[in-house]
């Protein structure tokens, strides 16, 4: 009953094409922001700032921008950690080389090269689709993967491979707590998702999701296949570029090659499937799920005074998160935010019956 349009009259186009045109989900975002920026700050502890949210705020940035590639335009790509490694890279020989540059632009040159790696190994999704195309990607983590490792240049001839982020500063103020750090990554999911958002909603999002859903028809009506995937993959390398400069600058703080490995590229495409394919909201969705699943299963046996050792946890802790992976795909193919809009549609009309 409170969640009903009845009365929300729009006297405008442009009302009519606002992101949130009901007022119930504009209220329910407004609260949802002031609680991120403010109460959670004020209650989060350190542990939870650090090891729980800011790596679900750019785990979910990063799959926010594989779901615009896979989801809205439909090209499978199992790369994902191959352009999270060069957008690290990228900003972090940036920042030791030129160390005058500010901490955001080494975030956005790190996209930026992600997003000429990103566009290079997508000119096969010019003439091949499916499973090619995921192996031409695949091609592209092991590549990048091979270039970390064995071209000292990347890593400015570390013995070990292993770089270090320096000291951070944002202008001219340090970020060393975990709050500072847990305010930028927020700020930054939060402007790149609004302009994924409105990318979506746009003449180009229309076009990725033609092309997605039938490519030759899609060609037929005068949208460019070459232009609708090749921007596809551009904009998909830049966001998980950046968020993978996000990752080792603020959650890291030092890695090495395996940080971004094949493994890191499937974490982030089970978060795409299981949140939705085709939804922002869906990213958010897969990657509370990615990051919260395993740290409530392997406090499950102490609840229960369950005494095991960390390897049959580590190894009971895969199994059930497969387990559920298989029944959530299951049980709701189109994933966690088709769960979600169910809901709001079944809340539209409470207490009458569907």
């Amino acid at each position: 009953m409170f969640y009903r349009e009845n009365g929300q009259f729009k006297t405008s186009y442009r009302a009519d094409q606002q992101i949130l045109p009901i007022r119930q989900d504009r209220i329910f975002m407004a609260l949802l922001l002031a609680v991120a920026f403010v109460a959670v700050p004020m209650l989060a502890s350190d542990y939870l700032l650090r090891a729980v949210l800011i790596p679900f705020l750019i785990l979910a940035l990063a799959a926010v921008g594989l779901n615009i590639l896979v989801g809205y335009c439909g090209q499978i790509s199992l790369g994902t950690g191959a352009f999270m490694a060069v957008g690290a890279y990228a900003a972090w020989n940036l920042g030791v080389r030129v160390p005058e540059v500010p901490l955001l632009l080494q975030f956005l040159f790190g996209g930026l090269c992600a997003t000429a790696v990103g566009v290079l190994f997508g000119i096969p999704s010019l003439r091949i689709r499916g499973l090619y195309l995921a192996v031409a990607t695949l091609a592209a983590q092991f590549f990048v993967d091979w270039a970390f490792l064995r071209i000292p240049y990347f890593t400015n001839y570390s013995p070990s491979g292993n770089v270090s982020v320096p000291r951070l500063e944002m202008f001219g103020m340090p970020i060393a707590s975990s709050l500072d750090r847990y305010y930028l990554v927020l700020g930054m999911v939060v402007v790149f998702t609004l302009l994924a958002k409105n990318l979506v909603r746009g003449a180009i999002g229309r076009e990725w999701m033609a092309i997605r859903d039938m490519d030759v028809a899609a060609a037929v009506i005068g949208i460019r296949p070459v232009y609708a995937k090749l921007t596809a993959f551009a904009v998909s390398s830049f966001i998980v570029g950046v968020a993978g400069a996000l990752w080792g600058f603020l959650h890291l703080g030092s890695w090495e090659p395996l940080a971004f490995d094949l493994n890191r590229s499937f974490q982030l495409l089970f978060m795409v499937i299981i949140g939705g394919l085709g939804s922002l909201l869906g990213s958010f969705f897969g990657a509370a799920f990615i990051v919260l699943v395993p740290i409530f299963l392997a406090n499950v046996p102490g609840w229960f005074g369950l005494p095991l050792s960390v390897d049959t946890a580590a190894h009971i802790e895969h199994m059930v998160f497969g387990a559920l992976i298989v029944f959530f795909l299951i049980a709701e193919p189109h994933g966690l935010a088709r769960l979600w809009s169910i809901g709001k549609e079944k809340l539209r009309i409470w207490p009458f019956p569907h």
